[in-house]
Parts: structure tokens; sequence; C-alpha cells
């Protein structure tokens, strides 16, 4: 097999600053777009952020429509709905107000309405989809996010619950990144302390799982440089983004959780987010995200507090955040041992002294820096805490298993015993 000798850079525009939603009406009126596609959840449709981009489309003489349905953790089914909604109001370009749910929603109405595909699944990652490449060039799509964790502002991924698997999926195209990510750090005013929390140690996995993925050198060659994928494996340039992103979660997170008023903590934390989306966005996650997918598809009757409810989200919900870091800890237990250096590196620059730390303890020392987060921001104690008993060990197995666009990241390979091991392990956190 020949292997892969090169990676591919790529990343949105990104914007900086207090107050910048207020310019999106003239980003766009200077693009010539007439009619603008504004999504949104129904929370956030009445709250100020979204009030700010009307005003701004207004004020630039810029129509829209404005679509808050997007689901809280969306499925191919509230994909669907927002697809038809924009299939029958014209538009020129997106503007997603929200967090990586609304962001991702965007993405497939873009791709969706751009070229048809002729079933739903044609785009989606294989095995569960055909994988086809995005055909050409999508609309502009303007991203502003209010949550601080996803990094989608950043992506070229969107990502799904496949209802019929009860388990996530998506799309991956460099095609899909935004035209534009405008990070307002006063769009995360409004988010409750929970949110904060799950969106904040999705920061502190993707980064981590980044820096520890399989090197971009151990992938097959591609056949052409246009089937590179999006998720390629740590590189030298992702890794620089995804330490910083640590170091920069270290520092802030506690802070942005537990004082919603510290203005810089909340700041650097969504600039940490777009940090560690350049990161992932080109080196990818592995294990914990694969395992997550099935945990949030899965999910019977918890439903997270602090997360508003309305008609779109009042459904069983494990926020994205949490079905992610509650595998973390047994995951960097087990893939250590493929290369305990960046494991220990990952660690230092959450802020542990490792000068006295022998290699071999690498895994568990990071995993054990993950648990105090946990403990300190109040996640939920393991699986079990969430509902999940050992008897569903294997469904939640079946659904991590397709989802290879992830798990074949692993810096260790893991197989269905391997993953059954795991997901016993983090049945209960501490």
């Amino acid at each position: 097999m020949k292997t892969e000798f090169a990676f591919e850079m790529a990343a949105s525009n990104i914007r900086f600053g207090p107050g910048v939603t207020r310019e999106v009406g003239m980003d766009l009126a200077d693009l010539g777009v007439r009619n603008a596609l504004v999504i949104t959840d129904p929370g956030l449709a009445r709250m100020a952020p979204v009030a700010t981009v009307l005003e701004s489309l207004e004020s630039a003489g810029v129509s829209f429509t404005l679509y808050d349905r997007v689901r809280v953790e969306p499925t191919d089914e509230s994909f669907l709905d927002a697809i038809a909604f924009a299939k029958r109001s014209p538009f020129d370009a997106i503007v997603a107000v929200g967090g990586g749910s609304t962001i991702d929603t965007a993405k497939a109405v873009n791709l969706y309405t751009s070229y048809p595909p002729a079933d739903f699944l044609d785009y989606v990652n294989p095995p569960i989809g055909k994988g086809l490449p995005v055909p050409g060039p999508l609309k502009p799509l303007f991203a502003i996010p209010t949550t601080a964790g996803t990094g989608s502002e950043t992506t070229g991924v969107s990502i799904f619950d496949l209802s019929r698997m009860h388990a996530k999926t998506g799309i991956a195209s460099r095609r899909l990144k935004p035209t534009l990510g405008l990070l307002d750090p006063d769009n995360t005013r409004s988010m409750p302390p929970q949110v904060a929390a799950s969106s904040g140690l999705d920061i502190l996995s993707h980064a981590i799982e980044s820096y520890t993925a399989m090197p971009y050198t151990g992938r097959p060659y591609p056949d052409r440089p246009t089937v590179r994928p999006a998720y390629q494996g740590s590189n030298p340039i992702s890794d620089v983004w995804s330490l910083q992103a640590l170091r920069m979660v270290a520092q802030y997170i506690v802070r942005a959780v537990e004082d919603p008023s510290d203005d810089d903590a909340r700041a650097n934390m969504l600039l940490a987010a777009s940090y560690a989306g350049v990161g992932f966005g080109n080196a990818g996650v592995h294990l914990p995200h694969g395992m997550s997918y099935p945990v949030s598809g899965m999910v019977k009757s918890y439903r997270a507090p602090g997360y508003p409810i309305s008609h779109v989200t009042d459904h069983p919900l494990v926020p994205h955040g949490f079905s992610v870091i509650l595998n973390a800890p047994a995951v960097f237990r087990f893939t250590a041992s493929a290369n305990p250096e960046r494991h220990m590196e990952a660690v230092q620059a959450l802020g542990v002294d490792v000068s006295r730390c022998k290699k071999e303890d690498a895994g568990r020392i990071l995993a054990e820096r993950i648990t105090w987060f946990m403990q300190r921001l109040k996640t939920p104690n393991g699986l079990r805490e969430i509902g999940y008993t050992s008897a569903d060990i294997p469904k939640l197995v079946e659904g991590t298993l397709p989802q290879h666009r992830v798990t074949k990241l692993s810096p260790r390979p893991a197989g269905p015993e391997q993953l059954s091991a795991l997901f016993e392990e983090a049945m209960v956190a501490w």
C-alpha cells in the first residue's frame, strides 16, 4: 500500500471581536447578496444575537427569510425539514446564528439545495452513506457561533443523528466550510453554565484527539488530491492549533463556566473553540467522538439540565460535549501506549508538571486531568448516570463500528472487544 506523504491545510476565514455581529449585513451587501436565509433555533430566535443579525441585514438593505426550527442535536429529519423550507425560499447566502447544531444544519441546507442528490445518504460518510464528493462550490455561508465549543465555524463537517440507526454520522468536505466565522464574545453571554461546561469540554476533547490522532503519514495515498479527506491525521500545522487550544482551555474553562460575567474568559473560550476547530478540522478526531455518536443517539430518558425546552428541543438529550468527554478518560488510558510522548505533551499543555512522570503513566495522568475538569464542571459521573448499563454495550459498540471517518484515526486500533471494554470502563468516571 502506498502511504500518504502530504497533508492539506484548510480553514474558514475568522473575524473576532466584541460587536462584529453587527457587520454581517455589510459583508453580505459587499458580496452583492440580495436575499439571505437566516438559520437559528427557536430559543435563540427571541434573543439578542438573532435580533442583531436581522437589524444588520435591514440596515444594509439585504432581504431575509428566517428559519428558526433547528433541532438541538439535529437528525436527518430535522435536516430535511430545513432543506425543504430553504427550497421554498430563494436565497443568495446563508447566515447561521447558534451553536454547532445550527451551523451544521446550515451546511447541510447549503449542500442539498445547491446540488440535490438522488438519495439523502449519497453525501453521508461511508460505510453508512456513499460519501460522494461535493460537486462544486456552494453559496456563501456566514457562521455566527453563540456557544464556545464545536468549532463548526471553521470546519467542513456537518454532524447529525441518523434516526433509524440511533447514532450520529455526518458529511465531510472542505467545500462545506463557512465563508466567514464571526466570533463575537457578546453572543456567548447568555450561555447557561451547563451549556458552557459541555461545549468547553468538547473543545478539550477535540484538541486532545486531534493531537493524539494517527499521523497523516499512516493513511493510504489518495487516487486524486481532491479526495484527500478533511480528517487527515495529526500533522505539524494542526498540532500548533491543538496544543494552543489546550493551553487556553486549562486557563479559562473553569472561569468561563463558573462566572459568566468574566468577559475575558468567555472571549478566550470562543477563540479556543476555533483554534481547536482548525486543529481537528484538518487532523480529525478519533475514539471519544466515534463512541459518543451512539451515546447521543441511543439516549433513553436523560435530559441535561440547563438546556432550554421548546417544541424542537423537548426530547431526551445528552449534550454533545458530555457524550464525548464521558468516554475520554477510558480512551486515553487505552491509546497512550501507542504514543506516550504525545499524550504526555497534552497533559503538559493542560497545566500539569510532568517533569517527574514516567512515559508509561501518560494515559493515567491524562485521564486524571480530564476527570478533574469533569468533576469541577459537574458533569455526569459516567455513562451509568445518563441511563446506560452494561446491557447496552453491544448496541453502543454496534453504533460505533461504522464511524470509520473517526475511529480509523485512533492511534491504537479498537475492534468490538476493545470498544466493549472501553464502554464498560466509561460507565463510572470516578
